[in-house]
């Protein structure tokens, strides 16, 4: 199966790569094909251009949508930053999902056009999910994520887990998060 990460975080000593690099391996131990897209290590340009709102796309966007197209599976790894994605991340939504790739209207309706691929969202947190759950956080995340991003595009959301207090976390508790994500990995 082919398996594309999407990956954001600035540090490679940070829980993130961790989990990016679990799910690498994971991945390619059961054989599939893993390709990574790094936003910061690309130099990802997140600022939408006057052009591409009236349909122009750039070399680097028809780039990432060929990726997007070769993908079974895209697995999406992020911290939450001020209640929601890095803007590198958002920046890549916007430019990549554009109109007629992600999505359509047909006679007002709204179409998603990726219908068939699966996706994996993994973030992580400085707060708990208590603290998320009991200020309504958690599910405007998960509401503008998997439902207003990815389930509008038309993808399958398989995982939606979040790493909590990651900050303050110990060594066994992010080694039982890693075991997690290598354990998702053996089953996609």
């Amino acid at each position: 199966m082919n398996h594309l990460i999407v990956y954001a975080h600035p540090s490679k000593v940070s829980f993130n790569h961790a989990i990016l690099q679990t799910a690498i391996e994971g991945l390619q131990q059961k054989g599939h094909d893993v390709r990574v897209r790094d936003l910061y290590e690309i130099g990802f340009e997140p600022a939408l251009k006057s052009s591409e709102i009236i349909g122009g796309i750039g070399e680097d966007v028809l780039e990432e949508q060929a990726y997007l197209k070769w993908a079974d599976v895209i697995t999406f790894i992020y911290p939450i930053w001020w209640t929601g994605m890095p803007a590198i991340m958002k920046g890549y939504i916007e430019r990549v999902f554009s109109y007629g790739f992600a999505y359509k209207y047909v006679n007002g309706v709204q179409m998603g056009l990726l219908k068939g691929k699966k996706v994996v969202i993994l973030n992580t947190q400085g707060k708990s999910l208590a603290e998320y759950e009991a200020s309504g956080m958690q599910q405007a995340l998960r509401l503008t994520s998997d439902k207003g991003i990815f389930e509008y595009c038309g993808f399958e959301v398989l995982y939606h887990i979040f790493f909590e207090s990651v900050p303050g976390s110990d060594e066994a508790t992010r080694k039982a998060w890693l075991d997690q994500v290598a354990d998702m990995a053996s089953k996609a």
